[in-house]
């Protein structure tokens, strides 16, 4: 086991996707989402549209890095060869030894397509296998059912909802809070998530 090192470049991939550190030079790789699919961060509290916004975006999840509570990858499509999107270890509390995993978005080309199950899959066997955490959090728009589907269907259990807990562009909000603990992961929740992908393999390859 080790303990998160911000300083290092983790690279986390399986045969499917492979994940690295976001850098600020990969704006032009996720501009055109930013362009021309506005709508992926309609439930976002850090919206990424347009090319002001996604420099903001950029700059926050770089920060985080530097003030060691967040991990932000890039998402590449092994299958298809092409940037997928992005995703984000945030805040990381080391007394707690804990950390959410959110900012998640994909192209909608990659939307439905099994690959955001092989991301968490690798997310959170660094989490929980590599970093030894108890816990990883999820948190989403409570009206974002698409979300909410993705973070069960994974293996995640429901915690209940914060009512109006923040800020959002529109307005304010409620979270749903999500998480799966580490005797969860070890106890199910790993081959599970390990079936599911299998299954999906199984399907895309007929």
């Amino acid at each position: 086991m080790q303990t998160f090192n911000f300083l290092q470049e983790y690279i986390l991939e399986n045969d499917r996707v492979r994940l690295r550190p976001l850098h600020h030079k990969d704006l032009d790789l996720l501009l055109p989402f930013s362009e021309q699919e506005p709508e992926i961060w309609n439930y976002s509290l850090q919206p990424a549209n347009g090319l002001e916004n996604l420099k903001t975006y950029i700059d926050a999840a770089i920060f985080g890095r530097k003030q060691e509570t967040a991990y932000p990858f890039l998402v590449f499509d092994k299958r298809t060869g092409e940037v997928a999107g992005s995703t984000r270890f945030y805040d990381y509390q080391q007394t707690h030894n804990t950390v959410q995993l959110g900012y998640t978005w994909y192209g909608k080309k990659f939307q439905g397509t099994g690959l955001n199950k092989q991301c968490k899959m690798l997310l959170l066997q660094f989490a929980f296998e590599t970093l030894d955490l108890d816990r990883v959090e999820f948190r989403a728009d409570a009206k974002n059912a698409r979300s909410i589907s993705a973070m069960k269907s994974i293996g995640c259990t429901v915690e209940g909802i914060l009512r109006n807990n923040c800020a959002a562009p529109e307005g304010r909000r409620d979270s749903i809070v999500l998480s799966i603990l580490k005797d969860e992961w070890f106890g199910g929740v790993k081959e599970n998530l390990k079936a599911k992908i299998e299954k999906e393999r199984n399907i895309s390859s007929q």
